[in-house]
């Protein structure tokens, strides 16, 4: 999945292409297809990665769909936040986010959640790109296509959010490995009868629960800011080796272009 904030766009709009789009039930134009493909051409450029025109149909077929994504489900565990002065105003000022923090108007900083997720069937590629930006933006495109008819049903799946990005990291305990896993939920409907990919890196796989520690950011989620966002999240829980310290994951809820949006990072637990 290309990753970049509208700043780094030249002025395209992709909020304003997909209601454009799905507010149109019509066949898209010519005009309109272009404008669509140069969108994703220059988001994709800015990580050193090229759109093939066979992305042409996907990207149309899933921006139309955009706003039917399934949540990924889940049950809480625990939420942990840092009470703040906002907590005691009675009028709170609206939501406000940065990069590495995110309030809620009446609980003040939420530092992390505890979450359990359930078991069932994924689809998985794996890329090994010079860059990790490139690795996930290959493998989404892979998996876009799968959703879009190159399955064995033949027809547009459905997507579930968010999308997950599995990463382990070197020997140094710094730097990711160059393997990006790069993974999304079945649609409930599928989760009996998964359909298979017809391309032959993509793999249906059954998983069992996984419990996680998770913390929200918001923006870009290349090496750095993920890298940074690691640290950010061992000074707050401390040493402990109930968590994977050599893998984590990152989870993207939102598209490409969308501003500030919406990620988290994964700690996952050794036992459920």
């Amino acid at each position: 999945m290309a990753l970049i904030s509208l700043e780094d766009l030249d002025g395209l709009d992709d909020e304003q292409l997909d209601d454009d789009i799905t507010d149109n039930p019509e066949p898209m134009g010519e005009d309109e297809s272009e404008r669509l493909m140069s969108h994703w051409q220059a988001v994709a450029s800015t990580h050193q990665v090229s759109v093939p025109q066979e992305m042409r149909g996907p990207i149309q077929e899933m921006t139309r769909n955009s706003q039917q994504r399934e949540p990924l489900p889940f049950t809480p565990i625990s939420s942990h936040e840092k009470v703040n002065a906002m907590t005691l105003n009675p009028n709170p000022a609206p939501l406000s986010v940065s990069a590495d923090v995110w309030y809620h108007p009446q609980m003040g900083e939420v530092l992390y959640e505890e979450r359990l997720y359930p078991a069932g069937h994924w689809a998985s590629v794996t890329r090994g790109d010079d860059l990790y930006e490139q690795s996930i933006s290959m493998a989404f495109m892979k998996l876009m296509r799968f959703i879009c008819k190159e399955n064995s049903a033949g027809r547009y799946l459905g997507m579930t959010v968010p999308i997950i990005s599995y990463i382990r990291m070197a020997k140094d305990g710094k730097t990711f490995e160059k393997d990006v896993e790069t993974a999304f939920f079945l649609p409930a409907a599928l989760q009996q009868s998964p359909p298979q990919s017809c391309d032959p890196d993509i793999s249906i796989v059954y998983r069992q629960p996984i419990r996680v520690v998770t913390r929200p950011f918001f923006g870009t989620t290349t090496e750095e800011t993920v890298g940074r966002q690691i640290l950010l999240l061992w000074e707050i829980l401390g040493a402990t080796d109930e968590l994977h310290s050599d893998r984590y994951a990152v989870a993207v809820y939102e598209n490409p272009g969308v501003p500030r949006r919406r990620n988290e990072l994964w700690f996952i637990r050794r036992d459920l």
